[in-house]
């Protein structure tokens, strides 16, 4: 059954599109964009915490305990005769486990871990990233007890938001039902997260979705769509799915494909993403030419309409047109300045911590060296040294202020997009608030608020239309800054990172680590740039939008 339909749960939460191309017969021979090294990383990452978390459980169950542990490694076939050999065993855990191919329910998947609490099994996956945040109320167990019947209410975690867990659990939840081998009187599932401090479970048919769903109906329904753009891509029919951009594009190993298609249509989800190109498309402006030639002055057609403006939108097709990757929404382009300013830049490992804070001292002579400065550490992440690290950054910038201030000068600090700087501004000061040095967060939360803190990201998003996107590798080029290390961004940071650290067992390397600091140097000196462009050259080099 060569077009045989079966879906595995992360065709739930991809893009309708993806799920069409890799069932279409005539897509496969097609050539899929490289593998991402920076998403293989994260794919060992997440087997190496999976290993890790496994040793754990089975240290804490006792050797009296039924475990069969099934390696990823082997054949399909392999792993599923001993997935059903453990069924019929009734052993307690099962590690590893592949289900039977689900033919009538075109599903097929697997879980990390599979529970008999006497009446079936409940899965639990073991995941790589947060599953709670500061809070109350998450369904949880120590991370060693993997009895649903044992969850209370935690009063110190609240369930953080991550969709595709629930809808792996639900898969797999439809899966144990077809075999006969689920739990009979609950639909429940449980997930050990990045932190491994607690199991966070699972009710799947609670009203815990939007409109009143539960986990289950909100499943039933995605999966019941892909299936059906699935099937017609396999028979060959019209496609249920057509091309657009959105968010997954960025990283998705089909969008060369895609790309050709929209941009030889010219789709107007190459300037408008998600529900508002799909809104556009449904009042017949399916092209950037379309929307461009629209007035910005009329009434647009009934839509829910979900970013910016309307009339911004015809403005961003306008200049998308014209190949402008900025144009100006004001008359006159304005930036907070101080007398002493400071450009902050902040790098981080994924959820682990803040490894550098990167700063740049320029204005006024204050006493205090100019230049950048930055402050790292190099022990891998997690760690408490990162606590040091902080410390000494926040005791550094808060000479600063306080010496502009007893000199009667203004400050300002700027960043690029504050919600990463200060996600780990508040997260140091909760994680690290007994080191000396380390803030309260009532002190962050002060600064943060203050006149004195410039969002530059907030800056261009209220004073410009970009039609390329609003990121600074897009932003600075165009107020004629370049980094000078031509690989430089965040995904490829996190290589660097590792190879810094010595994360993967080699000798930490000291070429890595001066790279690292080459970059965060870049990103302040590009805020620097941009905000420099801002006061003096955007007015005139910058196209007015009413001008387009």
């Amino acid at each position: 059954m060569s077009n045989e339909v079966l879906l595995d749960a992360g065709a739930v939460s991809r893009c309708r599109r993806r799920v069409h191309l890799e069932h279409d017969p005539a897509m496969r021979e097609v050539p899929l964009a490289p593998p991402d090294p920076a998403a293989q990383q994260r794919i060992a990452d997440a087997s190496a915490h999976r290993d890790a978390i496994v040793r754990r459980l089975m240290d804490a169950t006792g050797p009296d305990a039924t475990w069969v542990k099934i390696p990823r490694d082997l054949p399909a076939a392999e792993r599923v005769q001993l997935t059903e050999e453990a069924f019929a065993a009734e052993a307690r855990y099962i590690w590893g486990a592949l289900l039977p191919v689900d033919r009538a329910g075109h599903r097929r998947g697997g879980s990390e871990l599979l529970v008999h609490t006497g009446d079936g099994y409940v899965p639990v996956l073991v995941v790589r990233h947060r599953i709670t945040d500061r809070g109350a109320g998450a369904p949880t167990t120590a991370m060693t007890d993997l009895d649903p019947a044992n969850r209370v209410p935690d009063a110190a975690r609240k369930v953080r938001s991550q969709p595709r867990d629930q809808m792996r659990l639900a898969h797999l939840y439809r899966m144990l039902e077809a075999l006969g081998k689920h739990e009979g009187h609950r639909a429940v599932g449980g997930v050990i997260g990045l932190d491994a401090d607690v199991v966070v479970w699972h009710d799947l048919s609670a009203a815990t979705w939007p409109g009143g769903r539960s986990a289950l109906t909100e499943y039933q329904s995605r999966f019941a769509d892909r299936l059906a753009i699935a099937t017609a891509a396999a028979e060959g029919d019209e496609p249920l799915a057509e091309p657009s951009r959105v968010l997954e594009c960025r990283r998705c190993p089909w969008w060369p494909t895609c790309e050709v298609v929209l941009t030889e249509t010219r789709d107007v989800s190459l300037v408008v993403r998600g529900e508002d190109a799909m809104e556009l498309r449904r009042a017949g402006v399916s092209t950037v030419d379309k929307l461009a030639a629209l007035d910005p002055a009329d009434e647009p057609p009934p839509m829910n309409w979900t970013g910016g403006t309307f009339a911004d939108s015809i403005i961003l097709a306008r200049a998308w047109l014209a190949d402008l990757t900025m144009v100006r929404k004001v008359d006159r382009v304005e930036v907070s300045r101080g007398d002493v300013e400071v450009d902050v830049d902040m790098e981080s490992f994924g959820d682990s911590g803040a490894y550098l804070w990167g700063s740049l001292l320029t204005g006024a002579d204050i006493g205090m060296e100019q230049g950048y400065r930055a402050f790292a550490t190099w022990e891998p992440l997690p760690t408490a040294d990162e606590a040091r690290s902080f410390a000494e950054f926040w005791a550094w910038f808060t000479e600063v202020r306080e010496r502009t201030l007893a000199a009667g000068l203004t400050f300002r600090a700027y960043c690029y997009n504050a919600l990463a700087e200060n996600r780990w501004l508040f997260g140091s000061a909760s994680r690290f608030g007994d080191y000396p040095g380390v803030p309260k967060k009532a002190e962050i939360a002060s600064f943060v608020d203050s006149e004195e803190w410039i969002d530059l990201f907030r800056s261009v998003t209220d004073q410009f239309l970009c039609s390329h996107g609003k990121g600074l590798k897009v932003i600075a080029p165009v107020a004629g800054f370049a980094w000078r290390d031509p690989e430089a961004g965040g995904e490829a940071s996190m290589r660097w990172y590792r190879d810094a650290v010595g994360m993967d067992g080699g000798v930490p390397d000291d070429v890595q680590r001066e790279r690292l600091l080459r970059y965060n140097e870049d990103d302040v000196l590009a805020t620097h740039a941009l905000r420099n462009w801002m006061t003096d050259h955007a007015q005139t080099s910058v196209p007015y939008m009413n001008d387009l």
